[in-house]
């Protein structure tokens, strides 16, 4: 018993290195954990990023991608990659807010006009000083990849308006902007962590939740939930980040194959994730799932006052927010 245990801890531990070299080859391993599932399409974008890392570096420089909450939560591989046990993650930047507080503007409840408004904001000089915010908190980000837009999903009945929404318990991630909204909704946040969401649900411990196609339909949560409402009241972006203890050990060249390779990653998985909604779409159609299209106005007037509070409490990520509403 002692043995296995000790077995097991040591392929835990190999796991969750940031490097591992091989003496013959002498090449550099980056470990890469995330939350999603290997069917999910962020999944195939960063698997795109470790072949894009090899061919760019002639096998100098590689990756290894663990799914699935295999090495820990979103919570714990940021924190992994602030010890530099962990060289790269994937994360919501709603998960980012606890670590990189600027994150937590992305959070805020319509914050985007739309699709072509949020790309030329994460592309632009807002959205790459964000992605630096965090390196004094040891996590550089590296690129955005698209996640779509979160709306709410339930057991019961369709979310027409904010009122259905109250004395629900809706799973939240662990983000105090998302606990806000679904506060200001009418709704009771609960935060759940992702791989325990489908039980969650399940037992009852939550009666909602609120993601984007693919992860409704991937994480088969649809099973449970039958009925899903695109108020679309949130457009968080997912962000890839690395380690700045692992950053900084990389020599300049390895870090320009490592950014270069994100960046193409990034292009790849906007494709991947535009195909994979719709075919989530049809694929929840096809089970039996509820679709419906509510009027946005009143989910946007009930979260108005968020903004107004925001901008007494946190006046700083207030003026982000701002700034990125005026970009054209």
């Amino acid at each position: 018993m002692k043995k296995q245990f000790l077995i097991i801890l040591a392929i835990v531990l190999v796991g969750v290195l940031p490097f591992s070299c091989s003496s013959p080859l002498n090449f550099k391993m980056i470990k890469m954990g995330h939350a999603q599932v290997p069917s999910h399409p962020v999944h195939d974008a960063m698997v795109f990023l470790a072949k894009r890392v090899e061919e760019k570096s002639n096998g100098k420089l590689r990756m290894k991608v663990f799914p699935n909450q295999q090495l820990g939560s979103e919570r714990e591989l940021l924190e992994l990659l602030q010890i530099g046990s962990l060289g790269m993650t994937k994360v919501s930047a709603a998960a980012l807010e606890g670590f990189a507080p600027t994150m937590s503007v992305f959070g805020l409840p319509y914050l985007f006009r739309d699709d072509a408004h949020q790309k030329k904001v994460l592309q632009g000089p807002i959205g790459k000083q964000l992605l630096l915010d965090g390196e004094k908190y040891w996590l550089r980000g590296l690129t955005y990849y698209d996640a779509g837009k979160r709306s709410f999903y339930t057991k019961d009945k369709s979310v027409v308006t904010p009122s259905d929404l109250a004395g629900k318990k809706v799973r939240v991630m662990e983000s105090v902007t998302a606990s806000n909204m679904v506060k200001a909704m009418g709704g009771s946040p609960t935060p759940v962590s992702y791989g325990e969401l489908y039980t969650a649900l399940q037992q009852g411990i939550v009666d909602a939740a609120e993601n984007n196609p693919p992860s409704l339909y991937t994480s088969k949560h649809y099973e449970v939930c039958k009925f899903y409402s695109l108020d679309e009241h949130t457009a968080l972006p997912d962000v890839v980040i690395v380690s700045t203890k692992v950053w900084e050990s990389l020599t300049p060249q390895e870090q320009k194959w490592l950014q270069e390779a994100a960046d193409e990653s990034a292009e790849y998985q906007y494709k991947l994730w535009a195909a994979s909604t719709e075919e989530s779409m049809r694929e929840l159609e096809k089970a039996g799932v509820t679709i419906t299209y509510p009027d946005k106005a009143p989910f946007r007037e009930a979260v108005k006052g968020i903004y107004s509070q925001l901008e007494i409490d946190q006046p700083e990520i207030y003026k982000i927010a701002k700034a990125i509403q005026a970009v054209d």
